[in-house]
């Protein structure tokens, strides 16, 4: 098959069809307690759940089909986005904040569909999250690596990657990395804390090296013990935005984001994936393409600290953007 015609979500070999429901409101998650709900939210707040009536186990059914339209136009240029790394660090020497993911979004002016990406993902790109969402309105196609939420039972995890590097570096990250690495571990447990049982909060692996295509990343892991009886809607409200797109403390980076950043985000940084009953997967939704019909766009970005260089941080973003945009215009293997 060429494409997806119909509302539909893959992730994982999980395939669900058969749209039953579309809620704005995550306080139904809990209504259906039975139910496969498709998950997207946007880094603002606004929150999507698909109920499908049908779930399979199935590998990804679409070809891969890149772009035709190979044209990006990006929220800020080199000069705009090492102003707004400056700023930050301006905002941090005043003691108004410790760190700050600062990000830009790519515009495609295209009404092209996505779903032909996700086979280009999976085939050069294999991320743990790679997943696609097709709802009216709003098209996802997403090669995240991070876990934001993941649920077992009465266990609840999460994963942060904080310190990006080429693939084939050797040794330690940097000072700056592992610092920043451990002040969301921080903000994650804290998080984690308003919903899981006193004392419960671990750190199962901190600082660990994992490799990606193209990529290398600092990754943390936090988990906690859910305290009994809470509901979905009380975990999504004490951990949303991520941490990690946002910064520390957390609302103060989200202040920080309005003022400076003046973009909105979209699904990019919220969380996307699946949740059924006491069971969930939902990524961070970074290295993630997302439509409205008229346009394609693509976030990335990168964390801002005190001792953060502008240049390198907007060399970061070119990093992370660069392999999956190779993708999606079909240029990787030329």
């Amino acid at each position: 098959m060429d494409s997806a015609n119909e509302p539909c979500f893959w992730m994982g070999g999980r395939f669900a069809t058969e749209l039953a429901e579309i809620s704005n409101d995550p306080k139904d998650l809990d209504k259906y307690p039975n139910a496969f709900w498709a998950i997207t939210t946007t880094f603002s707040g606004e929150f999507v759940g698909a109920r499908f009536s049908r779930v399979e186990e199935r590998e990804w059914p679409f070809t891969y089909r890149p772009l035709q339209n190979t044209s990006w136009i990006s929220s800020h240029n080199q000069e705009q986005y090492c102003k707004l790394v400056s700023d930050i660090r301006e905002e941090i020497a005043a003691g108004n904040v410790y760190q700050v993911n600062a990000c830009r979004v790519l515009t495609n002016e295209s009404g092209e569909e996505i779903s032909g990406l996700v086979a280009g993902f999976l085939k050069s790109n294999p991320a743990k999250y790679a997943g696609y969402l097709k709802l009216p309105g709003i098209e996802i196609a997403s090669a995240s690596p991070e876990t934001f939420l993941k649920r077992r039972g009465e266990i609840l995890s999460t994963s942060p990657i904080k310190g990006t590097r080429p693939l084939g570096i050797e040794g330690e990250f940097p000072e700056k990395d592992q610092s920043e690495n451990i002040m969301i571990v921080d903000l994650m447990r804290n998080d984690l804390g308003k919903v899981c049982v006193e004392n419960s909060i671990t750190t199962p692996q901190l600082l660990s090296i994992e490799d990606l295509p193209g990529l290398t990343h600092l990754v943390s892991e936090v988990q906690g013990q859910l305290r009994a009886s809470v509901t979905w809607s009380e975990i999504l409200d004490a951990t949303l935005p991520p941490g990690s797109v946002s910064g520390a403390p957390k609302s103060s980076a989200i202040k920080i984001i309005e003022k400076y950043e003046a973009i909105d985000r979209g699904p990019y940084c919220g969380a996307f994936g699946w949740i059924h009953g006491d069971q969930a997967d939902l990524a961070v939704a970074i290295r993630t393409f997302w439509s409205d019909g008229k346009k394609i766009k693509f976030g990335t970005g990168a964390g801002i600290t005190w001792s953060s260089d502008p240049k390198s941080e907007w060399e970061e973003t070119e990093l992370k953007a660069h392999r999956l945009m190779a993708i999606a215009s079909g240029t990787l293997d030329r």
